[in-house]
C-alpha cells in the first residue's frame, strides 16, 4: 500500500509530503513488540482462574477453601473476600507501577528494545518462581517479578508500535498490543479450564506456562529493529533513517526525517522530562493521558470482572468447572472486539468508540445491578436462564469495553505525549494505570461483599463521568501523524488557553488543522 500521504487540512506542514508502504519488515517488528501485551493477557487471565482452583486454595488460603465449602450464612458476595488472597492478585501490580520509572530511564537512554528485553526476562523469573512456589512469601515474590517484567512491558511497547506506525494505521497497528492482551487471557482461560482437571498440581501449570509468551518475546527482541524515533533521540541519526526507510518500504522519508529530528531537537533541550511534563503547555497531556485515560480504564470495572470472572461466576452459583468456562467465552468477546476496534478505529476515530461504548456499557451495568438484586439471595443458586442472561450481557459489556476503553486506553496515550516526554509521559501511565489496578484488584471482592449489586452501580456512575470527560476533553487523533498531534491543542475549544502557537518551540501552527 504506497503512498500515505496527507492533505493539507490533516497534518502539520510536512504531513502530506509522508510516503510509506507496509512491508513485512515492518510487520515483523510489530506483531513480535506486540507479544508484550501477551504477558499482561496471560496473568490477568491466569491469576483469577488459579484463585479459583480448590488444589491451589487448600495448598494456600485454607480457611477461603473452608468458606468456599462451608453453607455459611453470610451472602454468596463474599466468599472470596479475603485480602491475602488479592494480595496474591494486586502484588503485581504495585511492583509494576514502581518498575515502570525503572523502565522510563531504560526506554529514553537505551531504546525501546532494550525495556521490552528486560520485562521479559523479569516476567520469565517470576513465571518460574510461582510454579515452584512452597509458600506465599514465594508466591508474592514472584508474582512481583512478573510485575517487573509488565512494568517494562507496557512501558514500552505502545510506544514503540505508535512509533513505528505511519499515522493512517497507527490505531490499527498500536491495537495490536491489545490483541495479544486479549489473546493472553483467552488462551490463560482455556489452559485454567483444562490444568482444574490436574491434581494436585494443576494450578503449578497454569502459573509455570507463563514461561512461554516470555521466552517467545525475548528470542524476538533480540531481532527487533529499535524505532526511528528513538534511534533519533539518541543522536544515531543514519541508523534511524536506514531503519525509517527499511520499515516505509521507500527511501522518499525525507519529510518524516525532519520531523524527526525538529522532536528530538526539542526533546534534548529537556533535562527533566516528569518536570517538563507538569508544565502549562502540557497541561493537556497530564490531565488527559497520564492521568485521566489510565485511572478511567480501570474504574470501568472490566479488569474486576477479569481478575475474578471465575470467582464471579462460582459465588453466582455456577461450578468450577462451568464458571471457568464461561471466563473462556467473556475472553472469546474481548478479542472479537479488539478485531472490531482495529478494523475501524482509523476509520471512525478514537472519540466515536469511546462515546458509543460508554453508553452500552452504562446500560449493561445497570441491567447487573438490578437483575442481582430481584434474583440473587443467600445462599441461593441463581436459576439457569438469569444465569445465561448475565454471561450474555457481561459478553456485551466485554465487547463494548474491548472496542473503546481496552485498546484506547494504551492507544490515545501514547499518541498524545510529544518526544520530549514521551517515555516520562508513558511512564505515568502505566504508573497511574498500574495503582488504579491494584486498588481495584485489592478493594473489588471486599466491595462486592458489602455493596452487594451496588458495585455495579458504582461503576456505571464511573463510566457516566469519564464518557463527559472524553466528549468535552479530547480531541479526535486519527491520521494525524504523532510528533504534530500537538498542534490539536491549539485550535481546541478548552486546550487553546494553555497551549498558544507563541509557545510552541517548534515554528509550527495549527492553522492547517480543523477545529475540535
Amino acid at each position: 500500500m504506497a503512498g500515505g500521504g496527507f492533505s493539507d487540512d490533516k497534518g502539520g506542514k510536512r504531513a502530506h509530503l509522508y510516503e510509506y508502504k507496509i512491508t513485512g519488515y515492518f510487520i515483523f517488528a510489530c506483531v513480535v513488540a506486540a507479544m508484550g501485551g501477551s504477558l499482561f493477557g496471560y496473568d490477568l487471565g491466569v491469576s483469577g482462574g488459579v484463585t479459583s482452583m480448590d488444589d491451589f486454595l487448600k495448598e494456600f488460603f485454607p480457611k477461603v477453601y473452608r468458606r468456599k465449602h462451608a453453607h455459611l450464612k453470610e451472602t454468596d458476595y463474599c466468599k472470596y473476600d479475603n485480602q491475602i488472597l488479592t494480595l496474591f492478585t494486586s502484588s503485581l501490580y504495585f511492583a509494576a507501577l514502581v518498575s515502570t520509572f525503572g523502565a522510563s530511564h531504560v526506554t529514553r537512554n537505551k531504546g525501546r528494545r532494550a525495556s521490552i528485553l528486560c520485562g521479559a526476562v523479569s516476567f520469565f523469573l517470576g513465571a518460574i518462581l510461582n510454579a515452584f512456589a512452597m509458600n506465599i512469601a514465594m508466591l508474592i515474590v514472584g508474582r512481583c517479578l512478573l510485575g517487573v517484567g509488565i512494568g517494562f512491558g507496557n512501558q514500552a511497547v505502545p510506544l514503540y508500535l505508535s512509533e513505528m506506525a505511519p499515522a493512517k494505521v497507527r490505531g490499527a497497528v498500536n491495537q495490536l498490543f491489545q490483541l495479544t492482551t486479549c489473546l493472553g487471557i483467552l488462551i490463560a482461560n482455556f489452559i485454567n479450564y483444562a490444568t482444574d482437571k490436574i491434581h494436585p498440581w494443576g494450578w503449578r501449570l497454569s502459573l509455570g506456562l507463563a514461561t512461554v509468551p516470555a521466552t517467545v518475546m525475548f528470542i524476538g527482541g533480540l531481532f527487533l529493529p529499535e524505532t526511528p524515533n528513538s534511534l533519533v533521540e539518541q543522536g544515531k541519526l543514519q541508523e534511524a533513517r536506514q531503519v525509517l526507510e527499511k520499515i516505509r518500504g521507500t527511501t522518499k522519508v525525507d519529510a518524516e526525517f525532519a520531523d524527526l529530528k525538529d522532536a528530538s531537537d526539542a526533546a534534548r533541550a529537556i533535562k527533566d522530562p516528569f518536570r517538563n511534563l507538569l508544565k502549562r503547555k502540557n497541561r493537556p497531556q497530564l490531565v488527559i493521558a497520564a492521568l485521566g485515560i489510565p485511572a478511567f480504564q480501570q474504574l470501568t470495572g472490566m479488569n474486576s470482572i477479569l481478575f475474578y470472572a471465575p470467582v464471579i461466576f462460582q459465588s453466582l452459583g455456577f461450578g468450577s468447572g462451568a464458571s471457568l468456562y464461561s471466563s473462556a467465552i467473556t475472553s472469546g468477546a474481548l478479542v472479537l472486539a479488539t478485531f472490531i476496534s482495529m478494523a475501524f478505529v482509523d476509520k471512525f476515530g478514537r472519540r466515536a468508540f469511546f462515546l458509543e461504548a460508554g453508553v452500552e456499557m452504562i446500560c449493561v451495568l445497570v441491567a447487573v445491578a438490578v437483575t442481582l438484586a430481584l434474583k440473587f439471595g443467600e445462599g441461593e443458586e441463581l436459576p439457569k436462564g438469569i444465569g445465561i442472561f448475565l454471561v450474555v450481557i457481561i459478553c456485551i459489556f466485554v465487547v463494548a469495553y474491548g472496542r473503546s476503553w481496552g485498546p484506547l486506553g494504551w492507544l490515545v496515550p501514547s499518541e498524545l505525549f510529544p518526544l520530549e516526554t514521551r517515555s516520562a509521559g508513558q511512564s505515568m501511565v502505566v504508573c497511574v494505570n498500574m495503582i488504579f489496578t491494584a486498588l481495584i484488584a485489592q478493594c473489588f471482592l471486599v466491595s462486592l461483599c458489602h455493596l452487594k449489586y451496588g458495585i455495579f452501580l458504582l461503576f456505571a456512575g464511573l463510566i457516566f463521568i469519564m464518557t463527559c470527560f472524553i466528549f468535552f476533553l479530547l480531541p479526535e487523533t486519527k491520521q494525524v501523524p504523532i510528533e504534530e498531534i500537538y498542534l490539536l491543542w491549539q485550535n481546541h475549544w478548552f486546550w487553546k488557553r494553555y497551549c498558544t502557537p507563541e509557545e510552541n518551540e517548534r515554528g509550527l501552527d495549527a492553522k492547517s488543522l480543523p477545529p475540535i
